[in-house]
């Protein structure tokens, strides 16, 4: 019988506070216990798109704080809907600057699977990838599973 104690790797999650990757956190939870493997859960973070756009400026740094104290405390929040206290697998908290794909991939560096959510908060809800999620598939250093998120009853049930 196999020793589920035995380190068997590490699962990356792409967390965005978006019901998909919540699906895809509590799948690579799963996963982990099944494998005996650690989850590294990652939220990416960066500046609004608009920031700057008038010519370049230094960005004050009480500004890049609040920013990635926001996206830490969404992160905490994810992680506290989805995993159980005291047991499960071992988690690690990841924040990254840049873009969402960029930093899951250079997470991903070194893992044995990488989980996306479907779709995140953007783009158009009936595409059935998103941009995050169809580049990783493409680019990933590692095998990478897709978990879509509940789809509501189109009658609204």
């Amino acid at each position: 019988m196999e020793n589920r104690q035995q380190d068997h790797g590490r699962i990356v999650v792409g967390v965005d506070g978006s019901e998909p990757s919540q699906e895809a956190l509590r799948w690579a939870l799963r996963q982990a216990e099944l494998t005996g493997s650690t989850v590294t859960a990652v939220m990416a973070w960066e500046y609004p798109p608009l920031y700057g756009s008038v010519g370049w400026m230094d960005t004050p740094q009480d500004f890049r704080a609040s920013l990635e104290q926001s996206a830490g405390q969404e992160l905490d929040e994810a992680l506290a809907k989805a995993v159980r206290p005291g047991s499960g697998p071992p988690v690690e908290r990841f924040l990254g600057y840049g873009t969402a794909a960029g930093v899951l991939l250079e997470a991903a560096r070194g893992a044995d699977l990488l989980v996306v959510g479907s779709r995140g908060r953007g783009g158009f809800t009936g595409a059935l990838l998103g941009s995050v999620s169809r580049h990783c598939t493409a680019h990933a250093p590692c095998p990478v599973v897709v978990v879509r998120g509940i789809e509501p009853a189109e009658d609204g049930k």
